[in-house]
């Protein structure tokens, strides 16, 4: 009898740990992701695809799980965006063209007030060159500003939370750079 529940209890430990990652495209989305003392719950996930290209897999993570896009966007609250490229065609040049494409579609075009914030983001992906399977982990922080994080290290910390909601935007917004990834990233 004893042995029996033993059994049962590492059963239910085991699929309940595989319930709570979520491996989409060969990429395994922890259940949760920590920075310092601040631990977040993966919200959901998926792919963002180009033409016919899986370009990488990404993550929302978020303090309580949310549906809406408008509360992703607004809260100033932790949050973070970890995506992990998938493809060889993404290199610095073309992902930094993608992320400038981003936020015009995040900011409907007016990206004059934040441009400065925008090229120094962009500057920390034109740092190093962009490989398949690199990991980046964008965080919000308030009160500090979106860190960015390339395979672990800390690359650049960007202030505000108007830059927080025009880069979260990019995926979140009425107008997303791919609708399947938004429903994804927001557990539809």
């Amino acid at each position: 009898m004893k042995k029996n529940a033993i059994t049962l209890i590492l059963a239910f430990l085991i699929s309940y740990g595989a319930e709570a990652q979520l491996t989409i495209n060969d990429v395994t989305l922890p259940a949760t992701i920590k920075q310092g003392n601040t631990t977040l719950v993966l919200n959901g996930g998926g792919i963002r695809k180009k033409l016919f290209f899986k370009l990488y897999t990404g993550g929302l993570y978020l303090t309580a799980k949310t549906k809406e896009a408008s509360e992703v966007i607004n809260a100033d609250k932790p949050t973070a965006f970890r995506l992990t490229t998938t493809s060889g065609v993404l290199n610095s040049n073309n992902f930094s063209e993608a992320i400038q494409e981003g936020f015009g579609k995040s900011m409907k075009g007016n990206t004059a007030s934040l441009q400065p914030k925008i090229d120094e983001f962009i500057g920390t992906f034109k740092k190093e060159e962009v490989k398949e399977g690199d990991t980046y982990e964008l965080w919000y922080v308030p009160g500090v500003g979106v860190q960015s994080y390339k395979n672990g290290t800390l690359k650049s910390t960007i202030a505000g939370l108007d830059f927080k909601k025009a880069l979260f935007g990019i995926w979140f917004s009425s107008d997303p750079v791919d609708e399947d990834l938004k429903k994804g990233l927001l557990g539809h």
